[in-house]
């Protein structure tokens, strides 16, 4: 043990304090990136059938254009059109991000789990 108190010990633990936040770090940012990607490419698909008919070869259009744009990650995602109607595209998204961390359910840290309803209104020209 040297003159300032310090040991392996220390050591040891000061360097698993910081592993763990980097993995947190890295596991928000994952997360954060994930979400603005899967959001920007559904809102994209909602605008898209909006802007068409709104029927059902539109819808399967723009899903699987947002599944191209998604790349390997669309395998994660779902996407729901039940609530679309004659007035507004409704686009539910669901996504399963992978996890760096141990398994977290609940609470604030929940990166597991992405729920997105998207809400576009159609418009028709007068």
């Amino acid at each position: 043990m040297d003159e300032r108190g310090g040991g392996p010990i220390s050591l040891w633990i000061g360097f698993s304090v910081f592993l763990v936040m980097l993995l947190f770090a890295v596991q928000v940012l994952f997360n954060l990136y994930s979400a603005s990607v899967v959001t920007a490419v559904s809102y994209d698909a909602a605008r898209r059938v909006a802007g068409s008919d709104g029927g059902p070869a539109s819808t399967a259009e723009a899903e699987d254009r947002a599944r191209q744009a998604l790349g390997r990650y669309a395998s994660r995602v779902t996407f729901d059109w039940t609530g679309t109607g004659a007035d507004e595209v409704v686009l539910h998204v669901q996504s399963d991000n992978p996890s760096i961390l141990l398994p977290v359910r609940a609470g604030p840290a929940a990166f597991d789990r992405l729920d997105r309803t998207i809400r576009v209104r159609v418009e028709r020209f007068r």
